[in-house]
């Protein structure tokens, strides 16, 4: 079958190849007919080595398809089924899962150990245990999450990451209360998600702030009330919070020097919302003063800091009730084998999400 496939960490190409094999079958395990797949930007940081993963391996996790086999102990699937993959699935035992933290759960976190492909030079490894720039991947049963008929495999993909991190944010983690001010740093996919999520929620001013135009302009028709670049986000905030900061910053990039501007245009007593995933060695830097004289709450949210399975129900019925626009998130469509072109637009900023036709 065809998957593409990073060679080392820090090349910044993909190759695709037709002789991958897709491994792991077996009990409690299910094979998946990639339909669809979004490009997420954390795909192009386990390239470059700011997310861990070992190498090679295929990216993508932010899939949907169909049910083509199931193993042992599998009651719940069967083959036709469509699915959305989940990256991070809920083990439902462990002390994360008990607490009712169920995106905490580290279980998902093991399966990236693993390898979920072959070629005729070794294993290859799946990104986040998946591995979705592929035909065919076999993930646990866990992993493959049932949506009905009348969601498409493009809508059903971007649910299983982008839009779950960035509604979950805001509706989840900040719980943005209705007529607040609300900043948004970083408007790909997962930032106009946070925006989706913070008009859903009442708030009265939404600053969305990105450096490309194109992603400023897509911002205020998914909701936001005004968007500037980061040079004009101080202007800004003087004008809707007359100097004084925002209820609600959301950091939507994943580097300490955005989230120390998000922190410092976030009002005293309200709530910087990390969303961005970083390195490790990136540092954000905060003095022991200012963090006990401006009661600012520091809240990160990984995968929309709630119970997944939620998330993606709560998604699908108000995409269904039209409160949420999720097509529109789609700028780019790309097959497989173009999948470098998807990766230029991402880089550039001028796709809010690429969907790769598998």
């Amino acid at each position: 079958m065809r998957a593409a496939v990073l060679h080392e960490i820090g090349q910044d190409k993909l190759e695709v190849f037709d002789d991958v094999e897709a491994v792991g079958s077996g009990p409690g395990r299910v094979r998946v007919r990639v339909r669809a797949t979004g490009l997420c930007h954390s795909d192009l940081s386990a390239m470059s080595g700011v997310l861990p993963q070992p190498a090679p391996f295929v990216p993508g996790h932010e899939g949907a398809g169909e049910i083509i086999e199931v193993g042992e102990n599998v009651r719940h699937l069967k083959p036709g089924d469509r699915v959305v993959l989940c990256w991070l699935p809920a083990c439902g035992g462990c002390p994360a899962c008990r607490r009712g933290q169920t995106e905490l759960c580290l279980a998902g976190f093991m399966n990236a150990g693993t390898p979920n492909f072959r070629r005729p030079g070794g294993d290859v490894f799946g990104f986040a245990g998946t591995g979705t720039f592929a035909e065919e991947v076999v993930v646990d049963a866990g992993c493959a999450v049932p949506i009905p008929d009348d969601v498409p495999f493009d809508i059903a993909a971007l649910i299983g990451c982008g839009v779950t991190t960035g509604l979950g944010a805001a509706l989840n983690t900040a719980d943005v209360q209705a007529g607040s001010s609300v900043a948004v740093i970083g408007c790909g996919g997962v930032g106009i998600s946070a925006v989706q999520g913070a008009r859903l929620k009442g708030a009265a001013e939404i600053v969305a702030v990105d450096p490309v135009a194109s992603r400023r302009e897509a911002a205020l028709r998914f909701g936001a009330t005004r968007a500037v670049s980061p040079d004009e986000l101080p202007g800004a905030r003087q004008e809707v919070t007359a100097g004084e900061g925002f209820d609600y910053v959301f950091e939507v990039v994943g580097k300490s020097a955005t989230a120390r501007t998000a922190y410092e245009n976030t009002r005293r007593g309200g709530t910087l919302v990390v969303v961005g995933a970083g390195a490790m060695d990136d540092h954000l830097r905060l003095n022991m003063f200012e963090l006990f004289f401006d009661e600012k709450r520091i809240l990160p949210s990984l995968y929309g800091g709630g119970d997944v399975l939620r998330s993606y129900e709560r998604a699908i019925a108000l995409w269904r009730a039209g409160r949420i626009d999720l097509a529109g998130l789609i700028t780019h469509r790309v097959p497989l084998a173009e999948i470098n072109e998807a990766l230029d637009q991402m880089r550039t900023g001028t796709a809010l999400r690429t969907c790769i036709e598998i």
